[in-house]
């Protein structure tokens, strides 16, 4: 495994993307400049944990989102935790249709 721009080994960086959910995707979006790959994973984040949050906030408007919320929660911390292992073990894990839609949007940013 590489260094990235940040000075990171690849793997650290892929991690740290997940850490803190869509915010640390975004800080990492916006500091790496250079590894695709990272910042793939920093998108996937803000897609993944961004969307689990907005439907947190949804559900939590109605009395009838109070059992699928915690099922979200649940969903959020298998995948945060997942996301961090395989981030660790240096592996450019692409989660389907996250990962996609984090592709797409990665090629808009950068134009």
């Amino acid at each position: 495994m590489g260094k990235t721009s940040t000075g990171l080994e690849k793997n650290v960086a892929f991690a740290l993307c997940y850490v803190l959910g869509w915010v640390s995707g975004l800080v990492f979006l916006f500091i790496e400049k250079e590894d695709e790959e990272v910042r793939f994973q920093a998108m996937q984040s803000i897609v993944v944990f961004g969307t689990i949050h907005v439907a947190h906030l949804v559900l939590s408007i109605s009395l009838i989102g109070i059992p699928l919320i915690q099922l979200l929660i649940l969903g959020g911390i298998i995948l945060w935790v997942l996301l961090m292992y395989k981030g660790f073990q240096g592996e450019n894990y692409r989660l389907p249709y996250a990962g996609d839609i984090a592709e797409k949007w990665l090629t808009r940013v950068k134009t």
